[in-house]
């Protein structure tokens, strides 16, 4: 080629081409959340969360006996999530509805993200987002504006920070017990980040020389018993633990609360698929995990399988456990790192916050009516019914709208006896103690879904009339006052 050549000019770069995956993971996760936000409001729970944050900002204390049903009331009940409902109550008093719903997409966005980058130090970028996006895929259906959702950021942060130190054979940095604390302060799921410390400290043993475990042992349980400690700084100390704990020892209960259940594999779903894939894949290309990785693998799919709201710890952590030996034995190697520049960043950033104060202001996003029955609330009220029984599913709203409830979404108060004949009652398998229930408590209005047996039950049993029915819910009152 001759000096006179002329060159030829590069083509500009747009100046979102730097921009790097996770931050457009983040950027897309929390738009597509948000555009979808009443879903994040789907869950009867977010009214009552709500209702003690206030009641938290209205007071400067923290409740220590029941105050909202009157089958409990006065009862001891410590609020294990009480800086998460803190948070959504002033979500909600700074934007109404949309607030709780974009503090939630907000955190799922950081998850999702957070994964992306973690990632991204081992595999390509486009690995990283792939995986990212099937593990959003698999939870997007527990993403909800409730306290689980605030602390998924947390754990994945904690998880990893356990995770690189045992890969390089020493303890963990007690700069992360803060994050416990704070997730003990957010949510009673912090027990399981004192599970993940204990196996992942298992994992630092296995990778250590034989001279070296003792002393590491001796470092790993320094941390854990710090972790522990961590876990006390509450408002209520020990009391976050016991409580946490009682909601693990609810029987029978917990086959009967929706979260709870175990997984159900009648019909092909999304977690089906995956497991089915994973299988799959792992025996056609020969993937070798370490004993202590394979052995909490297990421990992650027995969690998801016994109880679907563990689905997303399974999706998270699964990455995270595989990450480095899969990237080792097939030799994935990560790209050149992309650093986030300032500019188009701000303008993202800028995007989101714009589009979210639109939505606030058009007041867009609210409850699904299915959880809201105001129609029928207020004739409750205009009846001054003073003890409604209802089912499980309006114990929220019926908080929202200071009614005393007969019973929501706090098992742990209400055990498993109680709400094991409850559950019984209402489903007619015990008409006897349903009636029996109906005389102790002293009720005087009952509100249940017209598909509840109980509804069908009092059209047909003297003593009772209907009040207001709808698609969604039956009044009944009792005919003579």
């Amino acid at each position: 080629m001759s000096a006179e050549t002329a060159a030829i000019p590069q083509a500009r770069t747009s100046v979102f081409a730097e921009v790097p995956a996770w931050f457009w993971m983040a950027c897309g996760v929390y738009a597509l959340l948000l555009i979808v936000g009443d879903r994040l409001l789907a869950d009867s729970d977010t009214y009552w969360q709500i209702a003690v944050g206030r009641w938290i900002l209205d007071h400067h204390a923290l409740p220590s006996v029941d105050i909202y049903s009157f089958t409990k009331a006065g009862e001891p009940w410590v609020s294990s999530s009480w800086l998460a409902q803190v948070l959504f109550a002033k979500a909600y008093d700074l934007a109404g509805w949309t607030g709780p719903a974009a503090l939630a997409a907000a955190c799922g966005a950081a998850t999702f993200a957070l994964l992306t980058a973690i990632l991204s130090r081992a595999l390509p970028a486009v690995y990283a987002s792939l995986i990212a996006l099937a593990a959003l895929v698999l939870t997007c259906g527990h993403l909800l504006a409730r306290p689980h959702v605030l602390v998924l950021p947390i754990m994945l942060v904690w998880a990893n920070g356990l995770m690189v130190a045992s890969e390089r054979r020493e303890a963990p940095s007690f700069w992360l017990l803060p994050l416990i604390a704070l997730w003990a302060n957010l949510h009673g799921g912090f027990l399981f980040g004192l599970v993940l410390a204990g196996a992942f400290a298992l994992d630092a043993m296995w990778n250590a020389a034989p001279a070296q475990r003792l002393p590491l042992a001796l470092r790993w349980a320094a941390f854990g018993i710090g972790a522990l400690a961590a876990c006390y700084v509450t408002p209520y100390g020990w009391g976050s633990i016991l409580a946490s704990l009682k909601i693990l020892n609810l029987g029978e209960l917990l086959h009967l609360i929706a979260e709870w259940m175990p997984a159900n594999f009648s019909q092909v779903d999304g977690f089906e698929l995956s497991i089915l894939g994973l299988i799959g894949a792992a025996l056609y290309c020969g993937v070798k995990l370490p004993l202590p990785r394979i052995a909490l693998v297990l421990g992650l799919l027995h969690m998801a399988l016994s109880h679907v709201r563990n689905l997303e710890l399974f999706a998270l952590l699964l990455p995270l456990a595989a990450l480095t030996p899969v990237a080792t034995q097939f030799g994935l190697r990560a790209a050149n790192a992309v650093r986030l520049k300032a500019v188009p960043a701000a303008m993202l950033i800028a995007a989101l916050c714009v589009s979210t104060s639109f939505i606030a202001a058009r007041q867009t996003i609210s409850p699904p009516p299915i959880h809201s029955p105001a129609a029928a609330v207020d004739a409750l009220k205009a009846y001054n019914a003073r003890r409604v029984l209802h089912d499980l599913q309006f114990g929220g709203y019926l908080i929202w709208r200071q009614v005393p409830v007969f019973v929501d979404g706090r098992a742990e108060l209400y055990g498993e006896k109680f709400e094991m004949d409850y559950y019984r009652a209402l489903q007619l398998k015990d008409v006897d103690g349903f009636l029996d229930l109906l005389k102790t408590h002293d009720i005087d209005a009952v509100m249940l879904d017209p598909t509840t047996p109980a509804s069908r039950f009092l059209d047909h049993i003297g003593g009772w009339q209907r009040l207001y029915a709808d698609e969604r819910v039956v009044v009944h009152v009792r005919a003579a006052r």
